[in-house]
C-alpha cells in the first residue's frame, strides 16, 4: 500500500516494536506528528517539556528494558537540543534511534529557517547517522538504524528526514522486527585460560557491557568456579545483586575500598565489557602493578586502549564467558579469600557511622523502601556516588545513571523513561544543582502520572566541585555556593506534584511512607550538610596507594 513518508516512519516504528517514543513537535516534523495522531492506538508518544528531557527519557527507557529507545524532534534547535542526550547515550553504549525533521531537500544548504546540519554535528557521537533524501529508502533506513543501535556494542543512531521526504508517497511493505547482528565469538581463549589457571589472586571486573550482553549469570558462575571476588564500574551496578557474597561493589575513584584495593593487589584481572577510564585506574602507570589483565570486549577498539593487556578477547561477553567457564578447572584460593575479608573489614571500620542526616544514613533509609526490582535513576554529582556506594540492587537493569559523559540534568528525564519502561515506581536521587537544570520535566512526570519518588539531596552547593575545591584548591569556593532561595516543595506543588521537606531522619521516614504510596510524582527536599564528602576518593593523578578514606588524610 502507498503511504506518505511520515506514515512510513510511524508504521516502521510500530513494526519494530517501538511501543513508546518520546519527543517534541515542530514545523519540520509536523507530518510525522500527524501520523502519530493517526496511529495513536498502536504507538504511545510522550510529550516532554524540552527535547533534552525527551532524549534522556528514551535513554532511561532503553536502559531498563534493553530495547531501543526512540526520540523524535523537529529541525534546528529541536535537533540540537538532542545533542547532549545523544552524546550521553554514545558514551554509555545505550541503544537509541533519534529521528529529526529537516527543511525540504531543495532548501538544504541555503540557511533556510531552522535548517541545521544535524548529521554533521552528531557524526562523532553516533554509531552512524543518515540523511534520507529518497522516500524509497526510508523504511529500510529505519530498520537498519534499529539493527545498528542494538548490534555489537550498542549505541545511538540518528536519522534526518527532510520535510518533502515526509510528504512523498511510496509503497510500504511490512517487515518483521530486525535482529541484532550475529554475535561474534572469540576465536582463541587458551591464553586466557592459562593465565587464570596460574593465578593465585584473581579478580573479576565488569561494566555495562555485561548488562548489555545479558552475561550477569556468567559473571557469578565464573567467580564461583575460580574463587574470585567481583567488582564493577559505575555502569556495571545492578549487574550483580548488592548482597551477593562475592560482590565487593563499585571500584575506582569513589568506589568501595575493598573492591578498589582487591583489584589493585590482584595478580589476574578478568575484565568484562568495561572501559579502563581514568576514574577506574587513577595513575595508569601505578594501576594494578602485579596483574595480568584479560580484557573481554565486543568492541576491539577498547582492547589495550588505556591499560596494557596481557590477553585480549574480542567477542561477545556472554559467549566468551561461557567458553571460559567450560574450559576452566575449579580453583580455591583460601589465602586470597582471607585477604579480601580483611579488606572488607577495613572498609567496614572506615564507614561513616555518625547519626543524623548523613548521606549514608539517607540512602540506607531509602533502601528499606525499595523492592528488589525498583529502578533508581540519578543525576550527576555527590548524590550519584552515594547512591552507587550505598543503594541496594537485587535486579539487573535497575541503576540508571550517566557514566561516561556525567550529564547533570540527566536524572528526571531518565527516571520518567525508566518508570514507563519498567512499569515500576522509580526513585530519582538528585541534588539541587543537577535538579535545577532540567526540573521542567516535572511537567512531563505530572502530566503522565509517573510514580516517581524524587529524593533531592539539598546542600545548597555544587557538592562534588566544592569537595575538590576543599581538598585541592585551598578552599577557594569560586561559584559553587548556589545561594538560591528556591522552595522545591512549593515548586513541585506548582507543577501539580506532591512534596515534603525532611530535616531529620524521622521526617525522612514519614516522607518516604507517603512518597511510596503516592499516585504520582512525590518530591522530598532532604537537607544535607554542604561539607559532606564522598569517600573513599583517589586524588587527581593518584593511585590506590594514596586513597583518601577520611577527611584530613
Amino acid at each position: 500500500m502507498k503511504l506518505s513518508g511520515a506514515d512510513i516512519i510511524v508504521k516502521t516504528l510500530i513494526e519494530q516494536k517501538a511501543e513508546t517514543v518520546f519527543g517534541y513537535p515542530g514545523g519540520q516534523i509536523l507530518n510525522v506528528y500527524d501520523s502519530l495522531y493517526k496511529y495513536q492506538n498502536e504507538i504511545t508518544h510522550i510529550l516532554s517539556a524540552h527535547e533534552q528531557g525527551a532524549v534522556h527519557a528514551a535513554d532511561g527507557y532503553a536502559r531498563v528494558t534493553g530495547r531501543v529507545g526512540v526520540v523524535i524532534s523537529t529541525s534546528g534547535p529541536g535537533a540540537t537540543n538532542l545533542v547532549t542526550g545523544i552524546a550521553n547515550a554514545y558514551l554509555d553504549s545505550i541503544p537509541l534511534v533519534a529521528i529529526c525533521g529537516n527543511v525540504p531537500t531543495y532548501n538544504l544548504g541555503t540557511d533556510s529557517f531552522q535548517e541545521i546540519d544535524i548529521t554533521g554535528i552528531t557524526l562523532p557521537i553516533t554509531k552512524h547517522n543518515y540523511i534520507v533524501t529518497d522516500v524509497s529508502t526510508l523504511a529500510d533506513t529505519i530498520r537498519d538504524a534499529f539493527r545498528l543501535a542494538k548490534s555489537g556494542r550498542p549505541g545511538p543512531v540518528l536519522i534526518d528526514v527532510p520535510k518533502d521526504v515526509q510528504t512523498a508517497q511510496y509503497e510500504y511493505e511490512p517487515a518483521p522486527p530486525v535482529c541484532a547482528d550475529e554475535k561474534k565469538e572469540c576465536e582463541d581463549i587458551s591464553e586466557a585460560v592459562g593465565y587464570i589457571d596460574e593465578s593465585q589472586r584473581p579478580f573479576i571486573y565488569f561494566g555495562g557491557g555485561v548488562i548489555s550482553a545479558g552475561a550477569e549469570e556468567e559473571i557469578t558462575k565464573l567467580a564461583e568456579l575460580i574463587d574470585a571476588p567481583i567488582g564493577c564500574s559505575l555502569m556495571g551496578i545492578s549487574g550483580v545483586a548488592t548482597n551477593h557474597p562475592r560482590f565487593l561493589g563499585m571500584q575506582g575513584m569513589h568506589g568501595h575500598y575493598a573492591s578498589s584495593v582487591a583489584m589493585h593487589h590482584a595478580d589476574c584481572i578478568i575484565s568484562c565489557g568495561v572501559r579502563f577510564n581514568d576514574r577506574a585506574t587513577g595513575n595508569k602507570e601505578k594501576f594494578a602493578p602485579t596483574a595480568k589483565i584479560i580484557h573481554i570486549d565486543v568492541d576491539s577498539s577498547e582492547l589495550g586502549k588505556t591499560v596494557k593487556k596481557a590477553c585480549a578477547l574480542n567477542g561477545d561477553v556472554k559467549l566468551t564467558l561461557q567458553r571460559l567457564i567450560s574450559e576452566l578447572k575449579e580453583k580455591k584460593h583460601p589465602e586470597w579469600a582471607k585477604t579480601v575479608e580483611e579488606y572488607k573489614k577495613t572498609e567496614q571500620e572506615s564507614l561513616d557511622r555518625r547519626e543524623g542526616m548523613t548521606a549514608r544514613n539517607v540512602i540506607t533509609t531509602l533502601n528499606r523502601y525499595l523492592d528488589a526490582d525498583t529502578p533508581i535513576a540519578t543525576d550527576v554529582g555527590q548524590h550519584q556516588m552515594w547512591t552507587a556506594q550505598y543503594a541496594s540492587f537485587g535486579h539487573t537493569r535497575r541503576f540508571v545513571s550517566s557514566g561516561g559523559l556525567g550529564t547533570m540534568g540527566f536524572g528526571l528525564g531518565a527516571a520518567i523513561g525508566a518508570e514507563m519502561g519498567s512499569g515500576k515506581r522509580t526513585v530519582l536521587v538528585t541534588g539541587d544543582g543537577s535538579f535545577g537544570m532540567c526540573l521542567n520535566e516535572l511537567a512531563t512526570a505530572v502530566s503522565n502520572n509517573c510514580k516517581i519518588v524524587i529524593l533531592l539531596m539539598n546542600n545548597g552547593v555544587l557538592g562534588m566541585v566544592r569537595q575538590w575545591q576543599t581538598l585541592f584548591y585551598n578552599k577557594h569556593y569560586s561559584h559553587t555556593v548556589l545561594g538560591r532561595k528556591t522552595d522545591f516543595v512549593a515548586l513541585a506543588k506548582a507543577f501539580g506534584a506532591c512534596g515534603m521537606t525532611a530535616d531529620t531522619l524521622d521526617e525522612l521516614r514519614v516522607a518516604f511512607d507517603k512518597a511510596f504510596k503516592a499516585d504520582g510524582p512525590f518530591l522530598i527536599d532532604c537537607a544535607i550538610d554542604k561539607d559532606e564528602f564522598v569517600l573513599p576518593m583517589l586524588p587527581p593523578g593518584g593511585s590506590m596507594d594514596n586513597i583518601i578514606t577520611k577527611v584530613g588524610e
